[in-house]
């Protein structure tokens, strides 16, 4: 069957981060509670974001069932058949016995017969959306990074962001997008704003399979490690309009190199 990844709409969870308590954990927009439409759909498009963006990365568990379902607010049959879905496609597992439940086992695109996804057909394929996705990240993005240093960052905020940067220098390039893709959201929720966050991790889905089929070009992953660099030591620093233009150059960067595969 076919998998659609759709938009998410605004809120929040707090315990979204596995492996943290929920006070610990940053707002980000996951497991929020499935509103209006089919909720079979809603609730696969909800999993999907959540791996494809790294909030359950590949390894780690989803919530039990039932705490699920809850905060979803689905039924356990509705959860059961999305994940069964998931299963199928080759995301999730499912184990048995005491370390049992539902894992995470893939987070990649389907790749072509070469291995890897064919980024400029994908470029062609969204066109136009491709230019409205960019134009609505540089300005979601880049207010997100000056709304998290206008705020007075808990000790906690303030550790995730370090947090999130030190992975998204990881250079594997199995894990490299999703790490990369865990800061801006770590970014965005540090804004204050869950529907700024969930409109980031929307559009972050939106250019995900394209960004991920990018070939692996070392300069430009020193360039972005040090732009990212850069934008958390603004944000931590209380700089909003030094955040806000890095963040702007910093996306300037992806949308050229992205509107580029169009030609």
């Amino acid at each position: 069957m076919t998998i659609h990844a759709g938009a998410a709409g605004p809120g929040a969870d707090a315990a979204s981060m596995p492996g943290t308590g929920a006070k610990a954990a940053p707002a980000l927009p996951v497991w929020r509670p499935v509103r209006g439409g089919n909720a079979f759909e809603i609730t696969v498009a909800r999993l999907v974001q959540a791996i494809k963006l790294g909030m359950v990365r590949v390894g780690e568990r989803l919530p039990a069932e039932r705490e699920l379902a809850e905060r979803l607010q689905v039924s356990r049959v509705t959860l059961r058949e999305a994940i069964a879905a998931l299963r199928d496609a080759g995301y999730l597992e499912s184990r048995r016995g005491r370390t049992g439940g539902t894992f995470v086992v893939s987070a990649l695109p389907a790749p072509d017969a070469d291995g890897r996804p064919d980024a400029g057909e994908l470029a062609r394929e969204m066109g136009d959306r491709l230019h409205d996705a960019l134009d609505f990240r540089w300005v979601l993005e880049s207010g997100a990074a000056a709304l998290a240093a206008n705020r007075s960052l808990s000790a906690t905020e303030r550790q995730h962001l370090v947090g999130a940067l030190g992975a998204s220098r990881d250079r594997d390039p199995h894990t490299r997008r999703v790490s990369d893709s865990r800061l801006h959201l770590v970014i965005a929720a540090a804004s204050g704003s869950p529907s700024l966050a969930a409109a980031v991790a929307d559009v972050q889905l939106t250019l995900d399979r394209l960004l991920a089929a990018i070939p692996v070009i070392t300069r430009n992953l020193d360039h972005s490690d040090a732009q990212h660099t850069r934008i958390v030591d603004a944000i931590l620093a209380g700089d909003a309009s030094g955040a806000r233009a890095v963040m702007e150059e910093h996306c300037d960067g992806t949308a050229e190199l992205l509107r580029a595969l169009l030609t």
